[in-house]
């Protein structure tokens, strides 16, 4: 199973077809053909494999011949929220190492430092992004990637979460334990200005606790990718 190509769908059917950007690499890179064997993803957390019955010039038909759910997604739910970097290439190496550990949903926002913009077009990129890492860690579910325009949007869009860390820069020591942490947990880490002393104050108020990553300056990327990775070792996702 592990060898099959995967592929995003809108919906699943006894037949159904790939068409647009999974189809042309389907076709044109993978070279795919009648009675190819894949597995088809509708971000269900069912898995899907398919045969190729038809290649045509701008789509490719499908039979489903079995249908399983996916055994790699987190126990957990997890969100990651991020500050909006100007490099893109940092913003998509944040999503794809995200969905890499198991995180469930990204969101990205803009805050007091921020000096990036967001627009519709940068946003599909980082779905895209998402899809693609879902695919090569074998996840059955690429996490949406939303887009939030302040940081109170983005801090709000956590509640119900057991868990709500803020990692901030000039905070002299963690108010929650992160090694004993169990339970739906969403993380906050700034863009490359980091935050503002007001910005903390606001996430303390919406029951964040801020939390350190050592005594050393991170880069945003790097403090985003050290969270998740601390928090998924502790809810048992990396063990």
């Amino acid at each position: 199973m592990s060898g099959l190509k995967r592929f995003f769908v809108p919906s699943i059917g006894a037949e159904c077809e790939l068409v647009g950007e999974e189809f042309e690499h389907a076709k044109n890179v993978l070279r795919l053909g009648v009675g190819a064997e894949v597995v088809l993803l509708d971000n269900s957390g069912k898995e899907y494999t398919a045969i190729v019955s038809t290649v045509e010039k701008k789509r490719m038909l499908l039979n489903v011949v079995r249908e399983e759910v996916g055994a790699r997604e987190a126990a957990t739910d997890t969100l990651l929220l991020f500050g909006y970097l100007k490099n893109a290439d940092k913003n998509e190496f944040i999503v794809q190492k995200a969905v890499e550990l198991g995180v469930k949903k990204i969101g990205v926002f803009s805050s007091e430092f921020s000096s990036a913009y967001m627009n519709e077009n940068k946003l599909e990129r980082l779905n895209k992004v998402s899809r693609e890492a879902a695919k090569q860690c074998l996840r059955s579910v690429a996490p949406e990637v939303v887009y939030y325009g302040t940081l109170q949007e983005a801090l709000r869009s956590a509640d119900g979460y057991a868990n709500k860390l803020f990692a901030c820069e000039f905070a002299t020591e963690s108010h929650a334990d992160l090694s004993t942490l169990q339970g739906a947990t969403a993380m906050v880490v700034g863009s490359e200005g980091g935050f503002s002393r007001a910005e903390e104050e606001l996430a303390n108020a919406l029951g964040f606790a801020s939390v350190t990553l050592g005594k050393r300056i991170l880069r945003a990327e790097t403090a985003a990718i050290a969270l998740t990775s601390v928090v998924m070792f502790a809810l048992g996702e990396l063990r």
